[in-house]
């Protein structure tokens, strides 16, 4: 073929990559890989790098690509749809050029960090679509002097903890308890963990972001706008753009901090239900420096055989010492019983290896394991309780959780500075006026549809029991715990109407400021998923002319530059 030919090929190709995805036929990975492989290829100006990471299906790599990161096996079966490819950026050149290759041949592009959403949104969808997974971009920079760090967004909670104790014994920051939890998706949903009443939680204490937006442009906090910052900090990432890294505060800690753990159960005579009615009055209200999860569970019963009873778990971090905090629990929580010898005293980095059920003598680069291709089965959903639940109500909780059989509860507190800082700070709303958020929680190692249907069954029939006992108009829902049962939206013409069913659940009165946002940084929608924000059809309408020839001025400047390309290539 002579140069020529290799020019009007070229120039072809890209004509092609520019037909509307309306008049293509059905995409398949075949028809898909070899245009975004070109486009990504051209964008990037490293065709040797981008072809280790693309993966087709027909790639030996796909399926471990794929399932490394898949963290609920509900959605690793053989039905499962799979994606047309997976993109595993090295560089942020890589998310530019996939977000504008995506949308240049019209194909969804799934948002992937960690991979716990619960419901798997980030690597499952009934449309044809692209994952982009972040798990390479992963690099975290800790500068103790400014008392900053700054995270990409493929890296875990686990390497970040890890990292901040690398450098400082007297650092920390506030976030989840789950240490291969991604960072990127955890902070944009708000990002909770075991100090947020001390800290409040991981977004209160971001400062800075980078984003590639629908333009694949890099945005950081300055460039974005006070708009988009504020919705990606508890908004969701996802609806909006590409998490490149988050900035953040670190927090100080004290070299030693207390962590403890008491169980109850029922059908031993240890007043569970007494003891569940007096965490509520204290575990929201006390010392902010103290955190007591607690967890509820049905369990065999020790005492008569074949039964179940309820088992009640108290898990505390304190950021202080033992002394101190059986003191304090000795006058505000009695029938707490605690003792000097149920506490364990420990650096800020052991606790957090506590908190994660590591072993005693684990050291903390354990953390940087991010067991890959691990996956249970499993179902959350999410409440708020915003006054205590009394005895006699307790009573038939226990009955009913019983009478179910394997789903149980996470209570967590809420209150200290939770309840200094706004319900619209954050897109996140969830802060005064709530006493704790339950987790509903069941996991299963079985496959199969009949044995999923039972599990998913009892989780939803436990959250209709509890519908009076918790927050109305709306029932609220935590956006990190992704619960489908609540909504899904199917982008067609009521999609402001179905995504304001999930999204007033989600963000309460922040929902409508987030669905404006969207509208005005990503008019067409091409950031979307079962629960995203929706774009607003009427605001929609008058921007969308603008965003569809913004789009259209960066085809044809990607054409020109590519047709220069080939041109000088003829004569080199």
């Amino acid at each position: 073929m002579d140069k020529w030919s290799v020019l009007y090929s070229g120039i072809f190709l890209f004509l092609l990559l520019n037909i509307p995805s309306a008049l293509a036929a059905s995409p398949t990975p075949e028809s898909v890989y070899i245009p975004f492989l070109q486009c990504l290829s051209n964008f990037t100006h490293s065709s040797d790098q981008v072809s280790k990471i693309v993966f087709a299906q027909t790639n030996s790599s796909f399926s471990s690509v794929l399932q490394d990161y898949i963290r609920n096996a509900r959605f690793n079966t053989t039905s499962t749809t799979k994606p047309l490819l997976v993109v595993t950026p090295l560089q942020e050149p890589h998310v530019q050029g996939a977000v504008i290759c995506a949308k240049n041949i019209g194909i969804q592009l799934k948002i992937r960090s960690g991979g716990h959403d619960y419901e798997g949104i980030s690597y499952v969808s009934d449309q044809p679509f692209i994952i982009l997974d972040m798990f390479h971009l992963r690099n975290i920079t800790v500068d103790v002097k400014n008392e900053v760090a700054v995270v990409q967004a493929g890296a875990t909670l686990g390497e970040l903890y890890y990292r901040i104790w690398e450098t400082s014994k007297v650092h920390g920051f506030p976030a989840g308890v789950c240490p291969t939890v991604g960072v990127g998706g955890h902070l944009s949903g708000g990002g909770y963990g075991n100090m947020l009443r001390k800290f409040g939680l991981s977004v209160d204490n971001v400062i800075d972001a980078k984003i590639v937006d629908v333009n694949g442009k890099i945005l950081d906090k300055g460039s974005m706008g006070e708009d988009l910052f504020w919705a990606i900090k508890g908004g969701g990432g996802a609806s909006f753009g590409v998490i490149l890294s988050y900035t953040v505060n670190l927090v100080a800690v004290p070299e030693i901090v207390t962590v403890f753990k008491v169980i109850k159960t029922l059908d031993e005579n240890q007043n569970v239900t007494e003891f569940v009615f007096q965490w509520q009055q204290v575990a929201p209200h006390t010392d902010d420096r103290l955190f007591m999860r607690l967890l509820l569970q049905p369990v065999s019963s020790k005492v008569v055989k074949g039964k179940k009873t309820i088992r009640a778990t108290v898990m505390a971090l304190f950021v202080g010492g033992a002394d101190e905090v059986v003191t304090l629990m000795g006058k505000e929580f009695p029938v707490l019983g605690l003792k000097k010898e149920n506490c364990s005293e420990m650096s800020w980095i052991d606790s957090v290896l506590w908190w994660g059920n590591f072993d005693n003598a684990t050291k903390p680069d354990a953390l940087l394991d991010r067991n890959v291709n691990s996956a249970s089965f499993l179902k959350r959903k999410s409440d708020y309780v915003q006054k205590p639940i009394q005895k006699d109500e307790l009573e038939g909780i226990w009955k009913e959780m019983i009478e179910l059989g394997k789903t149980g509860f996470v209570f967590n507190p809420y209150g200290g500075k939770m309840n200094e800082i706004s319900s619209d700070a954050t897109p996140f709303p969830h802060r005064v006026g709530n006493l704790f958020k339950i987790q509903y929680s069941v996991n299963w190692d079985e496959p199969g549809v009949d044995v999923e249907n039972n599990f998913l069954s009892q989780a939803r029939k436990l959250y209709s029991y509890m519908t009076p006992f918790v927050s109305n108009s709306p029932r609220s829902a935590f956006l990190n715990y992704r619960d489908l049962d609540i909504g899904t939206n199917s982008f067609g013409k009521n999609s402001y109407e179905e995504g304001h069913v999930y999204g007033v659940m989600y963000f309460n009165d922040n929902f409508e400021r987030l669905v404006k946002i969207k509208t005005a940084v990503d008019p067409d929608n091409f950031f979307r998923n079962e629960q995203s924000i929706p774009t607003h059809p009427v605001i929609a309408g008058s921007e969308s002319g603008a965003g569809k020839l913004l789009h259209s001025s960066l085809r044809w400047k990607l054409m020109v530059k590519m047709i220069l390309l080939l041109i000088v290539g003829l004569f080199i």
